[in-house]
């Protein structure tokens, strides 16, 4: 096998992922959808959006709460859209032992 031939095609593959990283957009809910948060593959926020009815003066930490599962929900999401485009781009390696 040519190592040069090889580390080339793991080169393009890695800017393909760093493409669709930065590409993907995701949103995560929690609440009923009284907040949003978006984003990108690398789990970078990238919005935020609040409902009026979220923001209660009394209960800050309800809000809190809201924001930390949104962000779970959108990372979850994140990380299978960023498995379903990866599972496409090893498959021209033809790497003997690592089934891509």
């Amino acid at each position: 096998m040519d190592m040069r031939f090889l580390m080339k095609q793991a080169q393009q593959m890695q800017a393909k992922l760093a493409e669709a990283q930065a590409n993907l957009r995701v949103e995560g809910t929690a609440g009923g959808e009284l907040v949003k948060v978006t984003l990108n593959g690398s789990k970078e926020l990238k919005g935020i959006s609040i409902a009026k009815d979220a923001m209660d003066p009394e209960d800050p930490s309800m809000l809190e709460d809201l924001l930390v599962a949104a962000f779970h929900d959108a990372a979850a999401k994140a990380d299978e859209a960023m498995k379903k485009q990866m599972g496409g781009m090893g498959a021209g390696l033809n790497l003997p032992g690592l089934g891509l």
